[in-house]
């Protein structure tokens, strides 16, 4: 069986290469109109190089699984500020999906955390699918709308989980179903443990995005490794190996915060149950050191016995 791994959005070694610069509302509304079409097109293609620049890196790194940064095109998603982010940038979106498929990567996005469908606020749910689709948008300007995933978390449950599930299934349903068939679940940290999200996931037929720091952070009544054969199975529609979110604490007193990087023993009893498991998985690490910890991780992890590092970032059990 194959692990590879992957990191969120930024890789740290590169100059002046995030892929998220922005403007706020304010600022962009105290500008002539000129101005602002400016300062959209500058930020915007800077993100967009910046992006090809960074999977060149991956390239280089051996690094196939990627996080895009959900901010790359400033304000697209904000009411009063929308506007036509594809035409003028149509070729470096389509390079990026070109490098993205010649190379045999798995790229994603991730929401913010108010794109919720569990709001009892019907403008809420209104944004949500604002935000889905702009970042459907993007993969769709890179021909990789069949591929890549959008995930999100299920969000709050006001104060009933029960009626809050049902009504999350009700607003979910209201996204357009091409965008709602490329989007993953993923468990929180303190609301929808690992066998709640894994439901909705069953009921409504989109892959489960396992979370295991936020699974020991908020773990209900079921150990994950029983839940890893119906995890597995959400995956099967898409036809690809299951994605998992990996990170270790901060510290013990601030467990669901992020270590810059992931700590061996924390994370081990996770790839030990996929190792006896038996099948291949992407795993996307969420620490604060990005590149750097995913690259480290692996390194520590093919030097175990029974498991050989194979790539920069992809390791054989």
């Amino acid at each position: 069986m194959i692990l590879r791994f992957g990191y969120v959005s930024m890789a740290l070694p590169l100059w002046d290469a995030s892929p998220s610069h922005t403007i706020t509302f304010t600022n962009w509304k105290k500008q002539d109109e000129e101005s602002r079409k400016e300062k959209l097109y500058y930020l915007t293609e800077k993100n967009l190089k910046n992006t090809i620049r960074i999977l060149h890196y991956n390239i280089a790194h051996e690094i196939k699984v990627y996080r895009l940064s959900s901010s790359l095109i400033p304000l697209a998603a904000h009411p009063e500020a929308r506007w036509d982010f594809v035409t003028p940038f149509r070729e470096l979106f389509r390079e990026i999906g070109k490098i993205v498929r010649k190379n045999e990567m798995r790229v994603s996005f991730h929401p913010g955390q108010y794109t919720l469908f569990t709001s009892p606020q019907e403008h809420v749910t209104k944004s949500a699918i604002v935000d889905m689709t702009y970042h459907y948008t993007m993969l769709e300007a890179m021909g990789l709308e069949k591929e890549a995933t959008i995930n999100i978390h299920i969000g709050g449950a006001y104060g009933d989980k029960e009626t809050t599930l049902v009504r999350f299934s009700e607003n979910f349903v209201t996204l357009d179903e091409k965008i709602r068939m490329q989007t993953t679940l993923e468990n929180d940290d303190k609301t929808y443990t690992a066998e709640e999200t894994l439901k909705i996931c069953e009921e409504q037929g989109v892959p489960f995005v396992f979370d295991y720091h936020h699974h020991v952070a908020n773990p209900g009544e079921v150990e994950f490794e029983e839940l890893l054969p119906r995890i597995f199975a959400t995956w099967e529609r898409v036809g690809k190996v299951p994605k998992f979110h990996l990170s270790s604490p901060k510290s013990k007193k601030f467990l669901r915060a992020h270590h810059e990087y992931v700590d061996m023993d924390f994370a081990f009893p996770f790839i030990r149950a996929l190792r006896d498991f038996g099948k291949s998985a992407d795993i996307m690490i969420e620490a604060k050191a990005k590149d750097q910890a995913c690259l480290q991780f692996v390194e520590e992890l093919g030097k175990m016995r029974g498991i050989k590092q194979i790539s920069g970032a992809a390791v054989e059990i």
